[in-house]
C-alpha cells in the first residue's frame, strides 16, 4: 500500500465505502476542492484499488465552538500570555475506508500514520489540533483513536465536532 496525493490527473475508477456522501466526494468533488484550494485529498492505494482516502484543510478550535469545561481544559495547556479565542487546527474533512478493506484495522493504522505524519512533517503553517466533524456512527472509532468531543451535543443531529491534540504525540 502507498499514499499518494490526488492531482487533477488522478484517475479514480471506482470507490465504495458504503456511504453515498463519502463516495460522491471522492468520485465527483475532491478535484474541485483541490483546484479551488479548499482541501487536499490523499489516497491509500493497493495496486489499482483505492483502500481509503482522506482530505485535509485548515480549521480552528474556537472558544465559541467548545463547551466551557472543554475550553478550560484546552487553555490550560497554553501559557497565560498565549490564551487566545481560537487555536489553529487541521481538519480531517473526509475519511473513508473501502468496504473491501473494512474490519481489518486499516482505519486505525491510517489514523495513526496521519497523526504522526502531521506531527513530524515540516510545515509552512503551525497548528495544534486535528479536528473532524464525525458522523454519529463514527464517534466510537474517533474516540478509540484519541479524539474528544468539543460539545456534548450540537445542533447538527448527524455529526459531532471532535479534536485530537497533536502535542499529545510528543508524550508518547
Amino acid at each position: 500500500m502507498k499514499l499518494i496525493r490526488l492531482t487533477k490527473d488522478t484517475i479514480i475508477k471506482s470507490f465504495d465505502c458504503g456511504d453515498a456522501d463519502l463516495n460522491d466526494f471522492i468520485l465527483n468533488d475532491a478535484k474541485a476542492f483541490l483546484s479551488k484550494r479548499i482541501a487536499y485529498t490523499f489516497l491509500i492505494i493497493d495496486g489499482e484499488n483505492i483502500v481509503a482516502y482522506f482530505s485535509l484543510l485548515n480549521d480552528k478550535v474556537a472558544k465559541t465552538d467548545a463547551a466551557n469545561n472543554t475550553w478550560r481544559k484546552l487553555r490550560r495547556s497554553f501559557p497565560n500570555e498565549k490564551h487566545f479565542s481560537s487555536y489553529p487546527a487541521i481538519k480531517l474533512g473526509r475519511f473513508a475506508v473501502s468496504k473491501n478493506y473494512r474490519s481489518l484495522g486499516i482505519g486505525t493504522k491510517i489514523m495513526d500514520y496521519l497523526k504522526m505524519l502531521l506531527f513530524k512533517s515540516a510545515s509552512y503553517s503551525a497548528f495544534r489540533f486535528l479536528t473532524v466533524d464525525a458522523y454519529i456512527s463514527a464517534i466510537p472509532f474517533y474516540e478509540r483513536n484519541g479524539f474528544k468531543t468539543l460539545l456534548p451535543e450540537e445542533d447538527d443531529e448527524h455529526t459531532r465536532t471532535m479534536y485530537f491534540d497533536i502535542l499529545s504525540l510528543d508524550e508518547s
